[in-house]
């Protein structure tokens, strides 16, 4: 749909702006789906509050460093040493922000149960919108089944597989998390929000452990503080030693956009978003930042305990450097406690990324990229069959039956890391689209329910660096060293940087392809469509509102009453 140019009508000075330019006609701008077609707003603001940390604290921050080594390899870390390692994750973590600050601005102007999706494809292109949406599901599709994988290795901690075949194990996380997905959004909202709550309280703990055990009070008394930083000394470049740990940042903080997708199931999603948003900076800080800080001053670099334990493909606490920090400050009963948490993050991880993996094929096809038999749902809302076909995909989790198979799983990590930058990058410019679409309308600031603070340059400047970062993110295979004897020529891992790079030729066919088989046109800032659907919203907001007034000094749930004395206060 298309509109023509719109203006506001000029009023005195003290008059609040119009939510809708005077020439627009709400009931045709209002889009009524069929019913079957709707997805309902049944999460609530601290479930949505909950889910958007527990996806800023994903598997990258902690199982991405231990669980399936061949996630992260340590060659990078080890070389770069703490300082890089806390200046990458700074960084990364501003860059991240600015995509969730432009997601953001996008996600309260008009909350779309298609997401990316449907953002890419109004305010920029269908082709783009067609790549993005395609290119977020591949990538959900593969990383659900390795988190069931992760889980089945986590439990060998406890039961060998020697003992018990990990896909009993496979089997029944996959059963749990299909049955949590398929009872509705609102027991989803509600299970994920106490998994996210456990997620917080582990991160907040690791915190003030890793605090006390670098201000010496560990069994041993010894206060490490800066020590790890001087010695031993880096052993690659600075730069190099800089960027070789942006690729292992951006892997960890992949996933803090999964609350532009929970949007079109939102309840008020014009408060929670901007909320969720601006929240974000500030978890970056604690959880990510602060963490790897700590972190650089509990462990050397080259620890041998560590080194050891990845070499070993250790896939259960033993391997991380937390739980070696913790051995190197004389405490035993730790690592058993760390990693039931560790189950706890994978599980989650799997939980949600199913629910993702599923909304995004809906979307799809809500755009009509897809099938139209993914955007059908039942009653309760569900899209069952979109749910149905993402279930298909994670029977791939079986391949963790045989050890053999892990290596694959190596690659398929190097396509979610690429997939994901390839996601930052199409909300960038579908960001830089809506701004030049809306200053084309003359739509202002203030009719924003929440503005990116840096504006359009904060989305340029994070564009070209993703850009950057997703070009040179194998750059680490051509710095192979010698190892072997003197004139010996040094492999070069081909399959690794076929996956490494394999997002970027598929992305940019899928949008050419799209291009010429449909005809879709650039859409132009003039004609952007920027009010189908809001007239709808609208009114659901008003009726939120209404009824939360109505409510207001009534009784609290279990559920409020619990966030409100824990992390309410916080977040």
């Amino acid at each position: 749909m298309s509109v023509a140019k719109h203006h506001y009508p000029s009023s005195g000075s003290n008059s609040p702006e119009p939510k809708y330019p005077v020439d627009v006609d709400i009931e045709t701008a209002d889009r009524e789906e069929g019913e079957g077609h709707n997805l309902h707003r049944g999460l609530k603001s601290r479930q949505i509050t909950m889910i958007a940390i527990g996806g800023a604290i994903g598997t990258g921050l902690i199982i991405g460093t231990f669980v399936l080594p061949t996630y992260l390899p340590l060659s990078f870390i080890s070389q770069a040493g703490p300082a890089p390692l806390f200046i990458g994750y700074t960084i990364v973590g501003f860059l991240c922000f600015l995509v969730m600050a432009a997601l953001g601005e996008m996600a309260a102007w008009l909350p779309m149960s298609s997401g990316f999706t449907g953002y890419a494809t109004r305010f920029c292109d269908p082709a783009l919108g067609f790549a993005l949406g395609w290119n977020y599901w591949f990538k959900y599709i593969i990383v659900t089944p390795n988190n069931l994988t992760a889980a089945s290795l986590v439990i060998q901690y406890w039961v060998p597989r020697e003992k018990v075949n990990p896909g009993a194990f496979i089997a029944v996380f996959l059963v749990v998390i299909v049955l949590i997905n398929y009872f509705g959004v609102k027991f989803f909202g509600e299970f994920e929000f106490y998994l996210s709550s456990i997620k917080v309280l582990v991160i907040l703990g690791l915190i003030l452990l890793s605090l006390i055990l670098a201000c010496g009070g560990g069994p041993n008394h010894h206060a490490t503080g800066f020590q790890y930083w001087k010695n031993p000394e880096d052993s690659a470049g600075r730069f190099l030693a800089v960027w070789s740990t942006f690729t292992t940042a951006v892997f960890a903080y992949l996933g803090t956009e999964l609350v532009g997708v929970t949007v079109g199931e939102a309840a008020n999603p014009r408060k929670v978003i901007p909320r969720a948003i601006k929240l974000t900076f500030y978890r970056i800080l604690l959880f990510y930042v602060v963490l790897v800080f700590l972190l650089g001053m509990l462990v050397p670099y080259n620890s041998k305990d560590l080194i050891d334990a990845n070499k070993k493909s250790s896939s259960t606490a033993s391997a991380s450097p937390f739980v070696v920090a913790i051995k190197l400050s004389g405490i035993p009963v730790l690592p058993g406690l760390f990693n039931a948490c560790v189950l706890i993050f994978v599980f989650s991880a799997a939980n949600s990324d199913l629910y993702i993996a599923s909304r995004t094929l809906y979307g799809l096809a809500h755009e009509n990229k897809a099938p139209k038999i993914f955007g059908k749902t039942d009653k309760r809302g569900m899209p069952i069959y979109a749910l149905a076909l993402s279930t298909v995909f994670c029977l791939l989790a079986f391949l963790g039956c045989n050890t053999s198979s892990y290596t694959v799983f190596g690659y398929f990590v190097n396509l979610v890391t690429m997939f994901g930058l390839l996601t930052w990058i199409s909300i960038l410019v579908s960001h830089i689209c809506f701004v030049r679409a809306r200053r084309a309308q003359n739509i202002p600031d203030t009719a924003l329910a929440y503005v990116a603070p840096l504006g359009v340059y904060g989305s340029y400047g994070a564009l070209v660096f993703s850009c950057l970062i997703a070009f040179f993110k194998g750059f680490a295979l051509f710095c192979y060293k010698k190892t072997a004897t003197k004139g010996t020529t040094p492999e070069f891992d081909t399959r690794t940087f076929v996956t490494t790079y394999l997002g970027i030729p598929l992305y940019i066919i899928m949008i050419f392809g799209y291009k010429l088989i449909m005809k879709s046109e650039t859409v132009k800032p003039e004609t952007a469509d920027l009010y189908s659907g809001k007239a709808k919203i609208d009114a659901e907001e008003q009726e939120y509102l209404a009824a939360e007034a109505a409510q207001a000094g009534g009784p609290e749930s279990r559920g409020q009453k619990i966030y409100r004395l824990t992390l309410g206060w916080a977040f």
